[in-house]
């Protein structure tokens, strides 16, 4: 489980690049996140995520299966906080302005605002993830999953955190936990198969 492998990721952090060379991760840094338009989503939140994660799971094809992630995450972003809704779109905005000062401030507001709000906890594991402090980063995950332990965005980005650290064995677990929850994530199959090649060697 992640929670005891966060020190153990800092730790190995200095060793890891004197190691044998490793399977990179992507050029450019992108963990899973919402897409830009999401389904409204109304009712209960627990019922309806337990019903969405077994259609994301029985979903036929790759198109259902976007549409299902959508409402998942539609779900994951709602706040009943008119404050905290307002400094969410605040914090994406200075993100995408790569003003990353702002858009910390304005997370941490959120997260004081409303400490249970799981997708504020996320948008700052990837704001830390993006400026390189996966200490921070790797917190904030934790945060995320012991509020919802089914979120294969924060498994992913934990899964590349440890990878770029240089903890294969981790990263593989990490992301291997990601496909058994979401089976339809981008580039994640393919990092899983380099990584089991690697630290489980090739079948003979």
């Amino acid at each position: 489980m992640f929670l005891g492998t966060a020190a153990t990721a800092v730790l190995l952090l200095s060793s890891a690049a004197a190691q044998e060379p490793r399977i990179g991760p992507p050029t450019t840094k992108r963990i899973p996140e919402a897409p830009a338009k999401l389904p409204r989503v109304q009712g209960d939140k627990t019922k309806n995520l337990d019903f969405l994660f077994g259609a994301l799971k029985a979903a036929p094809d790759e198109e259902s299966a976007k549409a299902v992630e959508a409402r998942i995450w539609s779900v994951w972003t709602a706040t009943n906080s008119d404050t905290a809704a307002l400094l969410m779109l605040r914090a994406k905005a200075a993100m995408d302005s790569k003003d990353m000062d702002v858009a910390l401030k304005l997370l941490d507001a959120v997260i004081k605002l409303r400490p249970d709000y799981i997708e504020a906890w996320n948008r700052r594991a990837t704001l830390y993830y993006l400026k390189n402090d996966y200490a921070r980063s790797m917190e904030d995950i934790r945060q995320v999953l012991i509020r919802e332990p089914r979120h294969f965005g924060a498994l992913a980005g934990l899964g590349l955190i440890m990878q770029e650290t240089g903890d294969d064995k981790h990263a593989l677990d990490a992301f291997r936990r990601a496909l058994a929850i979401n089976p339809h994530l981008d580039k994640i199959p393919d990092l899983v198969k380099a990584l089991s090649e690697k630290v489980e060697g090739r079948d003979i």
